[in-house]
């Protein structure tokens, strides 16, 4: 269980403090899938990198599972089983998309077992298994191979930053079987998942709406829906899937 506890994180602007997050208070239970929507600005790729360790709070506490991780690094975070997906995911020249399949399950997988992680995500193994992950790969490709080292960790808890950020409308229908995938197949796993797109809100089992750095509401998919469709906060982007 992830537990946010008077969350607030405070960034220099041009001399002066600005508030991003607001004594935010949040709680993920186990096996929950959890989508974290809002306007444009609201604070919700901060939190992501919050939660990660990727940035640290400026008051508050974080708790996995009871055990306090404030103050823990994002190789810590990760050591106990947290996996982050960026927006924007990160090349790694010179190093190939089996070794990177291998970092992230943390053990010598064979290229049967690398291969099957990338036909999830509709690549073509014998393409890919051995390509570098540079600047010759698109965006799309790129979020691709991301998502196939998420399923590798088997993490404990997995936050996505608007994954479907970047990819086509065929990569995206098949992101929302690999999400439901995952919540079936990884035990006591959790995911947060920062979308205002329809289709993602449709398969989460709670939804958080942040708006100027707080929780303005939260609820369960069947109580929020009917809140938020045709809202900008869940408002469907299809038309940059194009």
């Amino acid at each position: 269980m992830l537990e946010l506890k008077n969350i607030s994180f405070t960034v220099d602007s041009e001399g002066a403090e600005k508030e991003i997050i607001r004594d935010l208070k949040l709680t993920v239970e186990d096996r929950k899938l959890v989508v974290i929507t809002g306007p444009n600005g609201g604070g919700k790729s901060s939190l992501a990198k919050l939660i990660a360790g990727v940035e640290k709070p400026s008051e508050g506490r974080i708790l996995l599972d009871g055990q306090d991780i404030t103050d823990l690094s994002i190789t810590e975070r990760a050591q106990m089983g947290i996996a982050f997906a960026f927006q924007q995911p990160v090349r790694f020249k010179g190093i190939q998309v089996i070794t990177l399949l291998r970092i992230a399950a943390g053990k010598q997988l064979s290229v049967s077992e690398a291969c099957s992680y990338l036909s999830e995500v509709g690549l073509c193994a014998r393409d890919y298994i051995h390509r570098e992950v540079n600047a010759s790969l698109s965006g799309g490709e790129l979020k691709r191979i991301e998502i196939a080292t998420v399923m590798a960790r088997q993490s404990r808890l997995t936050v996505f930053d608007e994954p479907e950020a970047g990819i086509d409308l065929w990569s995206f229908q098949n992101l929302i079987r690999i999400f439901e995938a995952m919540r079936s197949n990884i035990r006591d796993s959790s995911m947060i998942i920062i979308s205002h797109q329809e289709r993602i809100l449709n398969i989460a089992d709670e939804i958080a709406v942040l708006t100027d750095g707080r929780i303005e509401q939260f609820g369960s998919r069947d109580e929020m829906l009917p809140k938020l469709i045709g809202t900008d906060a869940a408002q469907d982007a299809c038309s940059r899937l194009k």
